[in-house]
């Protein structure tokens, strides 16, 4: 079937700005997913509670402190444990809450 020039151009158009609209439509969850990393809560956290550490269960042990985490619309307390590091020279850097306009976002502890 034969278009005329107006029909074939219209046609042109409405694939490229379907393609377009296509291809942003497939690129916005990868987008949002690097964004949006964390969990994020309304409200501050409380402040940390005081740990008793039990005792080192050996020289290598390095103590991960307790944190508030976010959960069923209220912070709940994950309490600290003993841990190994991957490496000798790896030193704990602990997860704190960040202030966000979105609210308070969750940065997790890591090794480094």
């Amino acid at each position: 079937m034969k278009m005329s020039g107006k029909l074939q151009s219209a046609a042109r158009a409405a694939c490229l700005g379907f393609a377009l609209v296509a291809g942003l439509t497939a690129a916005a969850p990868t987008a949002e997913a690097r964004v949006y990393v964390g969990i994020y809560a309304p409200i501050a956290p409380p402040p940390p509670r005081h740990e008793i550490r039990p005792y080192r269960p050996g020289p290598a042990a390095v103590w991960v402190p307790g944190y508030w985490r976010w959960a069923s619309h209220r912070h709940i307390w994950v309490n600290g444990y003993w841990g190994y590091p991957p490496r000798h020279y790896h030193a704990w850097v602990p997860g704190h809450w960040r202030s966000t306009w979105r609210g308070w976002i969750w940065i997790g502890g890591h090794w480094r």
